[in-house]
């Protein structure tokens, strides 16, 4: 009997694991976090979201509002085992994987706004975009509850269709350019096999919304290789490589949020 076919499989088949080995070359890694390759001939980071509430972010942080509920029992302990990670941790606010919008009540606050507001750097030198920024923001590592910070991982839904729309626009064929889409082992929690789709970008919110993943695609590219998409597990935004123009539009568009890094 043959397996079910879904709509993703449909749109973005699976592909043989020998289409990363030119990225293992290119960059020199395995890929286990994704693979973060370097300019081609130019790059820009793309800022995952994060959002303010209407009312502000507040003065109470998520650790001390999880704290607050452990208490008074309208929330257990997380326990693993005999371990509980909510006594060893702090509770930051932040969170792996696919986001969006959270609803009315709330803003998308560039990472600009913040840096302005509260005097740090939009990304502190020497670092890439991740959990270590806006460190004057946070008590204790925690984020206030009225923010809700980047994800890490994954762009959120809204920055990946944009950064499609750009894409498209200085690839060979538009929305029907041919992709490949690699998917590191942390996301597919499976070391064993690699996981790669091909499919035509204008299929690329399939993509994102793939239910057997959390995460999106770790790295997208185009067959002809003109550009490259990495998002690292462990990171805040995605990199873009790629011809200057292409980054020239990344870092001028308005609804995205991009820059250069050293």
């Amino acid at each position: 009997m043959s397996e079910d076919v879904g709509p993703l499989d449909v749109a973005w088949p699976l592909a043989l694991p020998d289409a990363v080995a030119w990225l293992r070359e290119l960059c020199d890694d395995d890929g286990v976090t994704g693979f973060l390759a370097p300019p081609m001939p130019d790059a820009a980071w793309v800022l995952n979201a994060m959002y303010e509430h209407e009312r502000g972010p507040g003065t109470v942080s998520y650790d001390e509002c999880e704290q607050t509920a452990l208490a008074d029992g309208t929330m257990r302990p997380q326990m693993i085992g005999d371990v509980d990670f909510t006594a060893v941790g702090v509770a930051t606010g932040g969170s792996l994987g696919r986001a969006g919008h959270p609803g009315p009540g709330w803003r998308r606050l560039r990472w600009a706004e913040l840096a302005r507001r509260i005097g740090d750097p939009v990304v502190p030198g020497g670092m890439l975009p991740c959990h270590r920024c806006f460190p004057s923001v946070k008590n204790n590592g925690s984020w206030p509850v009225g923010i809700i910070p980047p994800t890490e991982g994954s762009p959120d839904r809204e920055t990946w269709l944009r950064l499609i729309d750009v894409l498209a626009a200085y690839s060979p064929a538009g929305r029907d350019t041919r992709c490949s889409a690699f998917y590191n082992p942390l996301v597919c929690q499976d070391f064993d096999n690699v996981h790669v789709r091909t499919g035509r970008l204008r299929d690329a919110a399939a993509l994102y919304d793939d239910s057997e993943a959390d995460f999106s695609a770790s790295n997208l590219w185009p067959e002809d290789r003109s550009w490259l998409l990495c998002t690292d597990y462990d990171l805040w935004g995605t990199k873009v490589v790629g011809p200057p123009t292409l980054i020239e539009a990344l870092l001028t568009d308005d609804e995205l949020e991009a820059l250069r890094l050293p």
